[in-house]
């Protein structure tokens, strides 16, 4: 059965294996840092600096999101075997609810599956860039708001 519950530092190499992975899988993502730059990254910066949840499904790590205090959501990915189940969605729920206002995130313009994907969960886009980040790929700036933010009784 899966869970979502804090990550814990342990967890975190799990969670760059994950992120390797679809880097070495997405053919048009290039590869910025070697894996053990990425894995040293989650385990001493991301795990410090933001609320890590992980979905834990039979003690294996199914996937991972980390949201930062200013609720931008800093990395949201599912491994492989897991997609398609729900575990991104439940994931990004968590986030949400854990969130204190609006929740915003960055996508690459090539992910079309993830532009699908939060606009499906609420997501506005809000503006596009044409690759200021290291990657040098195009990207969208996602956000979603309560139904209810901006009204009072």
């Amino acid at each position: 059965m899966m869970t979502i519950r804090p990550a814990r530092l342990h967890d975190m190499s799990e969670c760059a294996d994950i992120i390797n992975a679809w880097i070495d899988a997405t053919e048009w993502m290039p590869r910025v840092h070697p894996a053990d730059e990425v894995n040293d990254y989650y385990c001493d910066i991301v795990f410090s600096k933001y609320e890590v949840f992980v979905a834990d499904n039979d003690d294996t790590v199914a996937g991972m999101v980390a949201l930062a205090p200013d609720n931008m959501v800093n990395a949201l990915y599912v491994h492989e075997n897991q997609r398609g189940r729900g575990v991104g969605k439940a994931l990004l729920d968590h986030a949400k609810a854990k969130a204190t206002g609006p929740v915003e995130l960055w996508t690459f313009v090539a992910n079309s599956g993830a532009q699908a994907f939060y606009q499906r969960e609420g997501f506005a886009e809000v503006r596009r860039t044409d690759g200021e980040n290291e990657e040098h790929l195009p990207d969208i700036l996602y956000r979603w708001q309560r139904p209810d933010a901006g009204v009072h009784p």
